[in-house]
């Protein structure tokens, strides 16, 4: 079933300007995100940056507790081998997520200057008779 669904839009250019300030890197991005966004350059850093921004701002919408939710870094956008984007939820999000019963599903997409997220939190069913 269907808990939440949120999408979202973030601007590369204006996340650009922001990468450069370490402090912001910081608060938004976990470690593990710093490394995959390290290993990019350019125009495609700062997309994929502005992607991951996106979805967090989709997880915490789809949530329904806004920016205050949970600390950014705990909501680590990564990507697989094949490029496939996932969250790997830590901390409150995580325990919150388990404790809710969540799968994450996200889609990103970027496009002239401007990357977009997708999220659904799908809830498994309860079982009614515990």
């Amino acid at each position: 079933m269907i808990f939440g669904i949120g999408t979202d839009l973030c601007d590369a250019g204006r996340m650009k300007k922001s990468l450069t300030r370490q402090s912001f890197v910081n608060h938004v991005f976990s470690p593990q995100e710093q490394d995959q966004l390290n290993t990019l350059h350019g125009k495609h850093r700062a997309e994929s940056a502005a992607a991951n921004f996106a979805a967090k701002e989709a997880f915490l919408k789809a949530a329904g507790t806004g920016l205050g939710g949970f600390a950014l870094p705990e909501l680590a956008v990564l990507r697989r081998e094949s490029g496939a984007p996932f969250f790997a939820l830590t901390g409150t999000a995580s325990a919150w997520a388990a404790a809710n019963g969540l799968t994450v599903h996200v889609s990103l997409s970027h496009e002239a200057g401007l990357a977009s997220a997708v999220v659904i939190l799908e809830q498994q069913e309860m079982d009614q008779n515990r």
